[in-house]
């Protein structure tokens, strides 16, 4: 049914590009060829517009726009190689059209390169507009290889493609969402704290989980941030994650709290829980992609960088992030204390409470371009000093707790310390992140907590 859908949406615009010729073609006479075109004029209009879609029960404006776009590019791209073949079919004289003169051609042309753009065109913007996975990079790339024989055509299928993959991907997601909305999987019993790592900060409008902590409420979960400052020694940032979980008490009077914290987060939730007394108040941890360990190259790196050229890094950091609402952000702290020999010296001091539930995640990049920059410059260097890694953070150094999730899944792509929070707002081949993210906090509902 797909097959048909797709052929009648390109047989029109196929049929309009050429009408000059149905009209023309000395060989025809084909009767009431005013009418025809009339209603192929018309029946473009109509399936350029609305197009005969694939995708069956579209949840969401946005997903039938960009599902639109897609057609409209596949009707394109089949319009154009059939018109292609006919115009070659004209110039061997298969088709006859050794009586046109030179104007004959530029109409026949103009009318057919006119219906074709259009088309195009239309399909373009509505994926340009509406699909989140072409990115910054492939709406780029499709601007300056549009004008590339061939190379167009291959971009333009890598286009459609992406666009095409997240339709069914975001359709299939609301559906699912909807048959399990009143179960609400993750409505736990505490509500989930979510830590984030270093150098980031809780931006109201660029969300550092990406399109997690949307997921999560969609299925029943309650979400409050750590709102902690994006650098400072993991000491500091466990003082502001232990605030923050006495505030969150005071206002909800839930009692605990779930923690879930990525990279750095996870060092400064355990100083909150172990060293800060919070261990009361917080029913369990799961750490992201976590050095509980400490990172070897960090030791290399501090080792060889020169004092002078840190703390001017350092200084421009410090100034830059003041500006954007830390008080008294710390690069050197902060970096200092994700080095192997400064998390070795915090585990001895951060025995796990009891009455914690901890458990911890990790994935990997399997080659160094699976992922985005700067992580995809950083995963060869890494595996000098701590073999298999995210990017930035090796195998031994993400375990901790009770149960340990390795995330390596099939294919090329792997996933990098930022994928594993949706910091990209990529899908990934494999690997659902947002679904990890319910089945994750779904298994900590079953577990009471």
């Amino acid at each position: 049914m797909k097959i048909i859908k797709r052929g009648i949406n390109a047989v029109i615009p196929f049929l309009l590009a050429n009408v000059y010729l149905l009209a023309r073609c000395p060989e025809w006479n084909i009767p009431l060829m005013p009418l025809i075109v009339v209603v192929l004029i018309a029946g473009y209009v109509l399936l350029t517009v609305m197009p005969f879609l694939g995708l069956k029960n579209i949840q969401s404006s946005g997903i039938r726009r960009c599902q639109r776009g897609c057609e409209n590019l596949y009707s394109f791209l089949a319009a154009t190689v059939m018109s292609v073949a006919v115009l070659i079919l004209m110039l061997v004289h298969v088709i006859d059209a050794r009586a046109w003169t030179w104007k004959n051609w530029v109409l026949y042309i103009l009318t057919a390169v006119a219906v074709l753009a259009v088309t195009f065109w239309v399909g373009i913007i509505r994926i340009y507009v509406s699909s989140r996975q072409l990115g910054i990079k492939w709406r780029v790339i499709g601007i300056l290889c549009g004008w590339i024989p061939v190379v167009h055509l291959i971009v333009l299928g890598k286009l459609i493609s992406l666009a095409s993959g997240e339709t069914v991907l975001e359709n299939e997601k609301i559906i699912k969402d909807k048959a399990r909305q009143a179960d609400r999987v993750c409505a736990t019993r505490y509500p989930i704290l979510m830590v984030h790592g270093v150098f980031f900060r809780d931006f109201r409008y660029l969300n550092y989980w990406g399109r997690i902590p949307a997921a999560l409420e969609a299925n029943g979960a309650t979400i409050f941030y750590g709102n902690h400052q994006s650098a400072a020694s993991v000491a500091d940032s466990g003082r502001e994650i232990a605030d923050r979980i006495q505030q969150i008490l005071k206002e909800t009077g839930c009692g605990k709290v779930n923690i879930i914290a990525h990279s750095k987060g996870g060092l400064d939730s355990r100083y909150a829980i172990s060293k800060l007394g919070m261990a009361p108040y917080v029913a369990s941890l799961t750490t992201i992609n976590t050095p509980h360990r400490g990172c070897e190259f960090a030791d290399y790196l501090l080792g060889k960088i020169p004092e002078k050229q840190q703390q001017t890094v350092a200084n421009a950091y410090n100034s830059a992030l003041k500006k954007l609402g830390d008080t008294n952000p710390d690069f050197i702290a902060a970096v200092t204390d994700l080095t192997a020999s400064a998390c070795e010296n915090l585990n001895r001091e951060l025995p796990d409470p009891q009455g914690v539930y901890i458990q911890s995640t990790g994935s990997c990049m399997k080659k160094p371009s699976g992922g985005r920059f700067p992580l995809n410059t950083t995963n060869a260097f890494v595996k000098q000093f701590d073999g298999e890694n995210d990017g930035l953070v090796g195998y031994e150094s993400f375990k901790w707790g009770s149960n340990f999730i390795y995330l390596k899944p099939q294919g090329r792509r792997g996933i990098s310390h930022g994928d594993v929070i949706d910091l990209n707002r990529e899908n990934i081949d494999t690997f659902d992140v947002r679904e990890f993210y319910v089945e994750l906090v779904s298994d900590l509902k079953r577990r009471g907590f």
